[in-house]
């Protein structure tokens, strides 16, 4: 038998895996429960809904996560190499294990961050986890913009909120598109591209080539959650 522990542990990991490899509307309690192998009375003594089970569980995916973003976007590293471990850690694979099925999707994206916009404004849970996730992200990428900005990297004066939303939401576009295509060669073509355009990169720092052509992707950043 369990831990209570070890099960909600249990219900976080296979909700994640389910979203990953579907959508949250169509995973359901049962099969949640079904695939963590346990029964309904103890998914409920842990969670009110599978709304509150997906909220918790996407924050678990982003505690997962937080510290290689951490070291993408250390002081340490001068802005630039930032940026370009910041494309690498795009292109890795975040999602779920290969025993599970990763090897058929070619692009992962986000779906947690996705799934607010699949449902209704009812699903307030649902979109908190998905709002929360995006305001994270758009601060790590505000952050770039203005490290970048005062390294003279930038031309114009860009505001660094602004871009860096910009650049969040074209990236979670990108995987999105790539993801439905199930082809990742279009995000390999399009994404340092279009970042740098959105970023209004001066063409002295600029890469040419696929997006995972030569970058220098910070040791240990790799497979995420």
């Amino acid at each position: 038998m369990r831990a209570p522990f070890e099960t909600r542990e249990k219900l976080l990991e296979t909700a994640i895996d389910l979203v990953w490899h579907s959508n949250y509307c169509s995973v359901g309690v049962a099969g949640i429960c079904e695939r963590a192998g346990v029964t309904k009375g103890a998914f409920y003594h842990h969670f009110e809904s599978k709304a509150d089970l997906f909220y918790a569980a996407a924050q678990h995916h982003w505690a997962a996560i937080k510290p290689e973003l951490d070291a993408i976007f250390s002081p340490a590293s001068p802005p630039l190499e930032q940026l370009e471990n910041l494309i690498g850690f795009i292109l890795a694979d975040h999602g779920p294990s290969e025993s599970a099925g990763a090897a058929e999707l070619e692009v992962a994206g986000c779906p947690f961050f996705a799934a607010g916009g699949q449902v209704g404004l009812d699903e307030t849970r649902v979109r908190e986890a998905s709002i929360e996730m995006g305001e994270k992200s758009i601060i790590y990428a505000s952050a770039l913009v203005r490290g970048l900005k005062a390294e003279g990297c930038l031309a114009g004066d860009p505001d660094p909120e602004q871009t860096g939303r910009m650049v969040f939401t074209f990236v979670q576009g990108l995987l999105m598109y790539g993801r439905t295509l199930n082809n990742r060669a279009v995000v390999e073509a399009d994404l340092r591209d279009g970042i740098y355009r959105l970023l209004r990169l001066k063409s002295e720092y600029r890469r040419t080539g696929p997006a995972d052509q030569d970058t220098p992707i910070l040791e240990g950043v790799a497979a995420g959650a």
